[in-house]
């Protein structure tokens, strides 16, 4: 372990607390991961961090991380954007978590378009991964995945689902619509299938829904309106893998 942290001034702190800006994140291309938990996924993916900072006082990670610096709890607890200070933050590069591309095998994916919540952006990471293989392409407008609460709802999905742009997403669109789809298991859903999903409150634009392939609802109860996205998009993950297991 590397010396320990005393001054809230301390370059590394405030590389995290910069780090809680989407747009500090671009533009310097790092996230902070928040939890041993978390930064375990990371490590087992194969990403090495760029700084690692433990609670003096309940240190952990030591044999994963021997540089670690220790932190004074109390300036540990006051980088958290979580509800229970974690007991270690590691810094990562963006770069180095997985990417969709051009030689990609994986048969099945998600594309959301403009899904704001990072509750439900990392939930739907965490079906990819779940009921995949599967990769996620994202619109402008979408929660950054490498968010604080993306990355807690993904549960560690962020460091081996492939992620790419909404325009990236190859293979035969499937447009989930609240209204007037197909019944999603009455839908084709065998060779190379992507599921596009829309907004929480707007679902997918006309223009959107018009450019797919296939439009699919999932049926409900009478008198229910809608599922959560990320519901309706672990749903149709699962529709997929039925079909096709």
């Amino acid at each position: 372990m590397a010396g320990l942290i005393t001054s809230s001034s301390n370059p590394k702190l405030r590389l995290v607390r910069r780090l809680q800006s989407a747009s500090q994140r671009e533009r310097l291309g790092l996230f902070a991961c928040e939890g041993e938990d978390l930064i375990v996924a990371g490590l087992e993916a194969g990403l090495e961090p760029e700084e690692v900072l433990v609670d003096a006082d309940r240190t952990v990670l030591t044999g994963r991380v021997p540089g670690a610096t220790l932190v004074v709890p109390e300036l540990l607890g006051e980088l958290s954007e979580l509800a229970h200070p974690p007991r270690a933050i590691a810094v990562f590069r963006r770069s180095e978590l997985p990417r969709l591309d051009s030689t990609s095998a994986t048969e099945t994916g998600l594309a959301l378009w403009r899904v704001a919540d990072p509750g439900n952006v990392g939930a739907l990471l965490r079906s990819a991964d779940a009921l995949g293989p599967a990769f996620v392409c994202l619109s402008s407008g979408c929660a950054d995945p490498t968010g604080a609460k993306a990355l807690r709802a993904s549960m560690g999905a962020v460091f081996r689902v492939p992620l790419g742009g909404f325009d990236q997403a190859p293979g035969r669109r499937v447009g989930l619509v609240a209204h007037g789809g197909g019944p999603l298991a009455e839908i084709d859903l065998s060779g190379r299938v992507c599921f596009v999903l829309g907004a929480e409150r707007e679902g997918l634009p006309d223009e959107i829904a018009a450019s797919c392939d296939d439009l699919a609802t999932i049926p409900l109860a009478p008198g229910a309106e809608s599922l959560n996205v990320a519901t309706a998009g672990a749903l149709a993950l699962y529709e997929r893998r039925r079909q096709t297991s």
